[in-house]
């Protein structure tokens, strides 16, 4: 006796289940959305001079609003992260009492902004900086942003002199173009004025001459044809 062995296909999802799957997929990119964000701007870095006076920035933005908002400055001191203030936010448009851990650091945020400057700042300040944020509104999801400081002895002074040659080359190009393309368009004109001269000469001339030969615009002379006797 043969035996013989029947699949089971497994059970595919209908329209109702893949509705479901999207429904559940905007909700979580709309909570996404809602998210708790750091900022340091659109510029995560600074050079500055050695015993100079920076702001460190940041700011966050939460679609959902904050309660009880954790937040902290670290220091990645080669490999060891060093807190150098920290604080928590009641509510917004609250400016919060903040624990400062390193000398010459000054918070001076403001509502969303939690920036906080460094005073005469030595080579040792040079570093990451994090920016850090909890926003227990979020099930204490944790979000963070890096700012790089640069101390040098003097800033750099940038050679412009390239750009400017390759500026003044490409305004001479464009100039030049420009200037063709009028002596173009003028010698077109012109010569287009001097054809269209010259066909009205030319009917003028034709009309003269067929006059002449007693053409169109003449009239002969008609004698009357002798009669046969």
């Amino acid at each position: 006796m043969e035996v013989q062995w029947v699949g089971v296909e497994p059970p595919k999802l209908g329209p109702p289940y893949t509705a479901v799957g999207l429904i559940f997929s905007m909700l979580l990119g709309m909570w996404s959305a809602q998210a708790l964000e750091m900022s340091v701007g659109k510029i995560p870095f600074l050079e500055a001079v050695n015993g100079s006076t920076v702001t460190l920035p940041c700011s966050y933005l939460s679609c959902i609003g904050i309660k009880n908002l954790y937040f902290n400055w670290q220091f990645n001191d080669n490999g060891t992260m060093q807190k150098v203030c920290e604080s928590v936010i009641p509510s917004e448009d609250v400016v919060p009492h903040v624990s400062i851990y390193r000398e010459r650091v000054e918070f001076v945020g403001k509502n969303n902004n939690i920036s906080i400057v460094l005073w005469n700042i030595t080579f040792e300040d040079g570093g990451q900086y994090t920016c850090f944020g909890r926003n227990p509104k979020e099930k204490g999801k944790n979000h963070s942003a890096i700012f790089t400081l640069i101390v040098v002895d003097e800033l750099r002074v940038v050679d412009n002199t390239l750009a400017t040659i390759i500026a003044s080359a490409v305004g001479g190009a464009i100039a030049l173009i420009m200037g063709f393309m009028l002596l173009k368009n003028f010698t077109l004109f012109v010569l287009a004025k001097l054809e269209e001269k010259n066909k009205e000469c030319l009917v003028t001339s034709s009309g003269i001459d067929n006059t002449d030969n007693g053409l169109s615009g003449s009239k002969a002379d008609s004698k009357p044809t002798p009669k046969k006797k």
